[in-house]
């Protein structure tokens, strides 16, 4: 009944055979946020504010792009990158003939301004540059330089991919940190909001966009849909052009129905999803529990329910298919992400954590163990994930009551540490180095309250963190590599947060009427919309069909 209730809504509309409605020409109908209403935020630099996509990857730009796809660093508003020989010192080369959309010049100046901001604002900071740079001096139009405070190789990936704004509008915005930015002034293809309602938004092509001929799209449109069946509905009757959506069976329900047109493509690419515990309440701040939570989960069942097979279960490194080179064999094989209640039982047992008459788990003070686990309402695949887990955790004797909260709610909490259980994403990057400062890393916990970029979980580990330092002043791929596996073995010691599967890097595409969406035999980029910022090489590749 379960694959029923969700397969219906689908299964419906496909009987409805229905062509797509007329559209303008040349304009990208887009599905990448699930919300009831549009609210007017373009703010590109406080990952809080909600802002609209693609802000950060359509709208702004970085100075250069990782793409995972390719594995390979891409030129952007900056061609060149050069490192002195002490590696304290970075300098980027910037692009020539580069205009804000309101047609002034781009410099070196736009880029040291940006950075000053998140210096004066560190609610704006998240990647924490200000930790190991000094000074980011202009050396001349096209040329700016970075001094680290030491040598910290990770540092390239967050200085690349940070997004720049001008300094002529932004020097005069009074709270950088609250402005929704309703009238972008930026570098990328898209930046002329030319409709904003409720329930739809468009977006037009930036007038001096330094890509000769790009992007061939004339528009961007985005139709507000509260939940994914919603979103479903509108891809599969051809509605939508790009999604990155979890679709349920869509192979039958999408790729079927034209199957020269409709395509998909889910790589293992997508963040690894946890099943994150608030360590700073008890009993969450033992790893015994913690590892009790994760062999009680029937992780096979989880992705064959929850998310119809397109992923597999996470092991005890928690490494995506981006990072297989990474991955240490003997780690992943560590029993802790295999499903055993009895041993699950076992280890509750040992904590002391009794069951009572009832079947349930007490606490030291005789009250029940009972917790909340809160996901987002809308997110199907992930509502029915925190449904298998609640049951998996009642075959414990652990009270779990599901809670499902409107996104902004949901992320705020999880933000401030004001949950118990959550269901949520990790960071990524070029290397394994982020996933794991963000798990593990002192350096990464905030206090209760306060927002947190990621370690939600709020658990920092003095061993792992001398491994992630010694980490960023490797030189050679063998010392990297090392080094890493030891962090491996740190995180499986620990578990820090229960990783429950890599999340597939959804991407949908209709190419009824646009060209150049990237494939498994074109994998230029990822095809989820919400991979940022590979999301701006898709923008700037695709071609409208000529009708």
């Amino acid at each position: 009944m379960k694959f029923a209730r969700v397969l219906l809504p689908l299964v419906l509309l496909l009987a409805c055979s229905s062509e797509p409605r007329p559209r303008p020409p040349g304009v990208l109908f887009v599905s990448v946020e699930q919300q009831s209403a549009w609210v007017r935020n373009f703010n590109p630099l406080f990952a809080g504010a909600g802002a609209r996509w693609p802000t950060r990857a359509g709208v702004y730009e970085c100075m250069q792009i990782f793409s995972s796809a390719q594995g390979r660093w891409v030129p952007w508003l900056a061609t060149q990158h050069a490192w002195t020989e002490d590696q304290k010192t970075l300098r980027f080369t910037l692009r020539e003939n580069v205009r804000w959309s309101d047609g002034k010049p781009f410099t070196a100046e736009d880029v040291a301004f940006t950075f000053g901001l998140l210096k004066k604002h560190p609610a704006l900071d998240a990647g924490g540059v200000w930790r190991f740079i000094t000074d980011v001096k202009v050396e001349g139009p096209r040329a700016v330089a970075f001094t680290f405070s030491r040598v910290y190789l990770p540092g390239f990936a967050d200085l690349a991919h940070q997004i720049i704004v001008p300094r002529h509008v932004w020097e005069h915005v009074a709270d950088p940190v609250t402005f929704t930015n309703p009238e972008p002034v930026a570098t990328g293809p898209f930046t002329q909001v030319t409709l904003f309602r409720n329930q739809v938004y468009e977006l037009g092509r930036n007038p001096h966009y330094w890509m000769p001929g790009k992007p061939a799209v004339s528009a961007l449109r985005f139709l507000a849909f509260p939940t994914n069946d919603q979103a479903n509905m509108a891809l599969v009757e051809g509605e939508v052009d790009w999604a990155g959506n979890f679709v349920p069976a869509v192979d039958r329900t999408f790729v079927s129905r034209d199957p020269v047109h409709h395509h998909r493509w889910f790589p293992l690419y997508g963040s690894t999803v946890f099943l994150y515990p608030n360590t700073t309440r008890p009993p969450m701040d033992d790893v015994r529990v913690r590892k009790a939570l994760s062999m009680a989960l029937d992780r096979a069942r989880l992705v064959e329910v929850a998310m119809y097979g397109y992923t597999r279960p996470a092991d005890a490194t928690a490494l995506n298919d981006a990072y297989t080179a990474w991955k240490d064999p003997e780690v992943a094989k560590d029993s802790w992400t295999h499903h055993d209640l009895a041993r699950a039982n076992q280890l509750l047992d040992e904590v002391g954590l009794v069951r009572g008459a009832d079947g349930l788990r007490r606490l030291p003070d005789g009250k029940p163990f009972a917790v909340d686990l809160e996901v987002v309402s809308g997110w199907s695949d992930w509502v029915r994930a925190g449904q298998v887990v609640s049951r998996d955790l009642r075959k414990l004797g652990i009270a779990v009551q599901l809670k499902t909260y409107e996104f902004g709610t949901w992320f705020t909490r999880l933000q401030k540490g004001e949950f118990q259980l959550a269901i949520s994403w990790s960071l990524d990057g070029p290397t394994p180095y982020n996933f794991y400062k963000w798990l593990l890393s002192p350096r990464t916990v905030r206090p209760v309250g306060e927002v947190a970029a990621a370690n939600w979980h709020r658990l920092g580990d003095a061993e792992a963190d001398e491994l992630l330092i010694r980490f960023e002043r490797a030189g050679t791929p063998e010392e990297q590599r090392a080094l890493m596996s030891a962090v491996q073995r740190r995180f499986s010691a620990l578990a820090p947060a229960i990783p429950l599967f890599p999340n597939p890097s959804w991407g949908e595409s209709n190419s009824l009427r646009f060209t150049g969406f990237p494939t498994e035999q074109n994998p230029y980029a990822r095809l989820a919309p919400h991979a940022e910022p590979d999301s701006l090489l898709v923008l700037t590749e695709l071609t409208p069909r000529e009708r």
